[in-house]
């Protein structure tokens, strides 16, 4: 019988069992979140002490993810370079994707998706910035395993308006994925480490 998942309601457990999903042993196989980051202007840092403000502000009371897309994601996106050529942006995107002996399929939507056709680039999951991360890797994961692209890697991108994590999947015959450290906005000069991380992705797709 065919079990049919919900992408919100995945386990990284699941995928591992499922999809034969493995976390990268080679500390080098994630590189691209923490070498040659480029430096951020002046104009570009007041710009996210802005989003940093507005965000901190707004979160005196419930943060509901429509306000963590519009207050950080969008700008963050923004200033990247991701709303420019050759990337698209496309919102809800619906994905399914099946074991190998599909025995099991998750279906679920993309809060938004970054694409350079026609590979997918950037998988973004944003959460009431009351919610841990935690079951948000699980869920990009999901979403990124869905790109048939084999040999180039998948990034993903997850917050709750607060805390943010960057993800890299490489969909071999053995798809693995690895994990970059916890940025938090609250903390003092995390949030230029995040711009920093996705301008190079940015850059490095562009380039590639």
């Amino acid at each position: 019988m065919v079990q049919i998942l919900q992408g919100k309601d995945i386990t990284l457990a699941q995928l591992i069992d499922e999809f034969g999903l493995q976390l990268a042993d080679d500390e080098d196989f994630f590189s691209e979140w923490r070498h040659d980051l480029p430096e951020l202007s002046n104009l570009e840092k007041e710009s996210l002490n802005e989003v940093k403000a507005e965000y901190l502000h707004l979160s005196k009371y419930p943060v509901l993810e429509p306000v963590v897309k519009m207050v950080v994601l969008s700008p963050l996106l923004r200033i990247a370079g991701f709303y420019q050529p050759p990337f698209y942006i496309a919102s809800e995107e619906e994905v399914k994707i099946s074991s190998e002996d599909e025995g099991t399929i998750i279906r679920g939507r993309i809060n938004i998706l970054v694409l350079h056709p026609p590979l997918w680039v950037l998988v973004i999951e944003a959460k009431r910035a009351d919610y841990s991360l935690v079951p948000a890797i699980s869920q990009a994961l999901a979403y990124m395993l869905a790109d048939a692209t084999l040999a180039k890697p998948v990034f993903g991108f997850i917050t709750n308006g607060n805390e943010f994590r960057f993800i890299k999947l490489l969909k071999t015959e053995t798809p693995q994925y690895d994990l970059s450290d916890l940025f938090a906005l609250d903390s003092r000069d995390d949030i230029y480490i995040v711009l920093k991380v996705l301008k190079h992705l940015s850059h490095l797709i562009r380039n590639s």
